[in-house]
């Protein structure tokens, strides 16, 4: 079995842990299994790292031991030698040593002091925030789910029973190739909207990788490059620019109002390798309370990537008055809260003007949205399909297949921007066929293939016409079409022409003629066998 197949089991192995204590779909289960993976992780990913820096323990038969027989001072001399992106652990924080301990009575306590005590000693790089400046640690006490206390000894242990069968050793240098794949499967259960707002479920992986690659393309001459995402979810979209891009030339800045998202994107920027991204993780509500400012703490700070995958409609008439209230910031307008269905309101739009306004001069960015809005006739979403036209911000879009997300039916496309508002022409592409289907429980769901994923790229980036899945349009046809930047407005109707003969045309209407002999026969016929039976009904004779 390699690793991922280990990894997987293991993933498994804690949901039916969770289930067998009684937690199995609880609201506090994804706190449980990211936590305990994550703290798996980071185990494995200390001893590989000072193995490297201490050849004692390289060469020890149980580094674990060796570590916990050195002295204080030759300890201290290998954390310090550690990179700060690694958590530092003493012996009494290694699973080895809670193993150890499992049996004692009071195991639970044990297991919850060891996680808070790993937190607490490395707050300083590794606590996310809130838009308050709330401190929010790695882990926090596991056990206190368990509602029966004489049960949660026995699930601590049940805990560290499943964290000793493989290492992740073997994996620490693979970063996102590795745990990309890993990360969805680790999440999967946990990709509603029900938790709460904003980009609470996952992107795909296809769309993200679409985004990324057609934002940074196949530059290599990248450094200190700012990426942002203010729906960030779990960083889905963040993870695949920040590959593409190389995770040692970018920074990662997050927002999001959930407490889930912000767990996970916490694991995922750790699994990935970008640590120092932690601090920029921020939980709160961007639209109302963006944290992340330019130097003058007043104006919104700019990136030089921004991608969104946010909300499409939701209720958010509590805080509309003050998002409406700030009208630099949302120039198109805020969505009314309409009368009935208050969740429907086109909270996207707000996220349009917010990633547009997020650009740096020269910056680029893309955003999932509904693929009604690109033929939207009235109201928010009319005037900034006109702005982003308009101000030759848009420049290309690509509609996506049915049924792509996980948690939702409605037809998605990407719009992509660029503020150096440099190009002629808009690329609009028409992916709405491509996919395979597939089943996700009993949901009928359908994903990209890695070459349609390549051809839509390659397209794209060659503004290629392909008829019926893509055209190349300027900004005043786009406006002659009324702002439309739908990709089927714009394709050719061809008509075929097939050169015949004057007997090939002669047999051809033959043909039809006989044709229309029989179906004007078959409705006569149809027409006299009605007229009998309704002679036949009481009273119809007369």
């Amino acid at each position: 079995m390699d690793i991922k197949e280990k990894t997987i089991e293991l993933i498994d192995a804690l949901k039916s842990t969770c289930q067998t204590y009684g937690m199995g779909n609880d609201g506090n289960e994804y706190k449980i299994i990211t936590q305990v993976f994550l703290y798996k992780f980071i185990n494995d990913r200390f001893g590989f790292a000072v193995k490297e820096i201490s050849p004692v323990l390289s060469n020890a038969e149980k580094w674990e031991i060796a570590y916990a027989g050195m002295s204080e001072d030759d300890r201290l001399d290998i954390l310090d030698e550690l990179s700060p992106d690694i958590p530092r652990l003493y012996p009494q924080h290694l699973i080895s040593n809670l193993w150890n301990q499992q049996a004692k009575g009071d195991f639970d306590l044990i297991f919850d002091s060891t996680m808070a005590d790993i937190a607490d000693i490395n707050m300083s790089i590794f606590a996310t925030q809130t838009t308050q400046d709330t401190k929010i640690p790695l882990f926090e006490k596991l056990t206190q789910y368990v509602t029966d206390d004489a049960q949660r000894a026995p699930f601590a242990r049940a805990l560290v029973d499943k964290l000793v069968n493989f290492s992740f050793e073997e994996a620490v240098a693979k970063h996102y190739d590795f745990f990309a794949a890993i990360f969805e499967y680790l999440i999967k259960d946990y990709n509603t909207a029900g938790g709460g707002k904003y980009a609470e479920y996952y992107t795909p992986h296809s769309i993200a990788t679409i985004m990324a690659r057609l934002l940074v393309g196949d530059s290599s001459d990248l450094h200190s490059i700012e990426c942002y995402d203010p729906s960030a979810g779990t960083g889905t979209l963040l993870m695949a620019l920040s590959h593409q891009i190389s995770e040692d030339r970018c920074t990662i800045f997050a927002q999001d109002i959930s407490q889930r998202s912000n767990k996970m994107l916490k694991l995922n920027l750790i699994l990935n390798g970008l640590v120092s991204s932690l601090d920029h993780a921020i939980q709160g509500d961007t639209l109302v309370a963006p944290y992340h400012k330019s130097d003058d703490g007043q104006s919104l700070r700019q990136f030089d990537y921004v991608v969104s995958n946010p909300p499409f409609k939701m209720d958010f008439s509590d805080t509309r008055e003050k998002i409406a209230a700030m009208p630099a910031r949302f120039w198109a307008g805020v969505p009314n809260i309409p009368a009935k269905k208050k969740e429907s309101m086109s909270i996207y739009t707000c996220f349009i003007q917010h990633v547009i306004n997020s650009l740096k001069a020269k910056g680029k960015g893309a955003i999932v949205i509904p693929t009604g809005f690109l033929t939207a006739k009235s109201g928010v979403e009319n005037k900034t399909l006109k702005h982003i036209v308009d101000e030759h911000i848009v420049y290309g879009c690509v509609s996506m297949p049915s049924n792509v997300f996980a948690t939702t039916g409605t037809n998605v496309s990407v719009l992509f921007f660029d503020n150096s508002k440099t190009t002629d022409k808009v690329v609009l592409i028409d992916a709405s066929k491509m996919g395979e289907e597939y089943k996700d429980g009993s949901n009928q769901k359908r994903r990209l293939r890695d070459f349609e994923i390549d051809q839509i790229v390659s397209t794209f980036q060659n503004k290629g016409s392909v008829d019926h899945f893509s055209v190349a349009v300027s900004y005043d046809e786009i406006k002659e079409k009324k702002y439309s930047l739908s990709a089927g407005q714009y394709f050719e109707i061809k008509n075929e022409y097939v050169e015949l003969t004057q007997d090939e045309f002669n047999s051809k209407m033959a043909e039809f003629t006989a044709n229309l002999q029989s179906y004007f026969t078959k409705g006569e016929k149809l027409q006299s066998e009605i007229m009998e039976q309704l002679q036949r009904l009481p009273g119809m004779s007369e």
